[in-house]
């Protein structure tokens, strides 16, 4: 396979975060995502280094928050990766290059999108990745299996944008990778407002798996994500939940219902 994703959890079972170690494995080119716990990421890519599987060219945030960029500057200061370009948002730690809204560049033969994606904070970016082998995005803290990001910086109209414009729009074989750990909490959210079939499904996975990240699908968020991408969002039984018809207050509401949701 040309493109491999190494998942590195982070702080288990308190922030349940995870980095993500990009590897084209032809060129041996490599980024890591949001490595904000150096002590659990750095020994991992030293150790990749040292046997000449990777050679990493960038280190890339999806937004600034310190559970995703806080160890940047911890990461520059390893001679490993002295003098690596920070990718991201224009509020992450010590970052040398924000990229525009749709730029794209390669690490090796993958492509990667820039993907704006302000809510959960105004410098959150999505980056989707795809080579010849295959589709990946990496959502950060906007979108989750079966939920998405709190509204920190946002409204809920940007994050009906970043669900059901932006990211509705990434092909729907893209694998997601999340930035947290979050799938059982939000699916028995999700269950408590549409007792559907894709629900139930992404429910039984996660009771029956620890780690979801890379699982499902673009086209699977689709069926089974509790903030409903457009179609969803104007389902009658999320309006009958919500109380609400507009897609926007559909959406407000239903995150107010989640941050309240025992």
């Amino acid at each position: 396979r040309a493109m491999h994703i190494q998942s590195i959890p982070m702080w288990t079972g308190t922030g349940d975060n995870y980095a993500y170690l990009v590897v084209d494995d032809k060129s041996k080119d490599a980024v890591i995502i949001d490595p904000a716990n150096p002590e659990e990421v750095a020994p991992v890519l030293k150790d990749e280094i040292k046997t000449g599987k990777i050679n990493l060219t960038a280190i890339i945030n999806t937004h600034h928050h310190r559970d995703h960029a806080g160890g940047n500057n911890q990461m520059l200061s390893y001679p490993e990766f002295k003098g690596r370009p920070i990718i991201g948002g224009k509020d992450c730690q010590s970052v040398t290059k924000t990229p525009k809204n749709g730029e794209t560049f390669k690490i090796g033969d993958i492509n990667v999108k820039a993907l704006y994606t302000p809510c959960h904070t105004q410098d959150s970016i999505c980056f989707f990745m795809e080579d010849s082998t295959g589709k990946a995005i990496f959502t950060g803290d906007t979108l989750f299996h079966g939920g998405c990001g709190r509204f920190f910086e946002g409204t809920a109209e940007e994050m009906h944008t970043a669900l059901n414009k932006t990211l509705a729009a990434v092909p729907d074989d893209t694998k997601v990778y999340p930035g947290h750990e979050y799938t059982k909490a939000n699916v028995k959210f999700g269950i408590s407002v549409l007792q559907s079939e894709a629900v139930k499904k992404l429910q039984a996975f996660a009771d029956k798996n620890k780690e979801t990240q890379g699982k499902f699908t673009i086209g699977d968020e689709k069926a089974s994500n509790s903030f409903r991408w457009t179609w969803k969002v104007e389902d009658p039984e999320i309006q009958k939940a919500t109380g609400k018809t507009d897609p926007v207050e559909v959406m407000a509401k239903l995150r107010e219902m989640k941050n309240n949701f025992k």
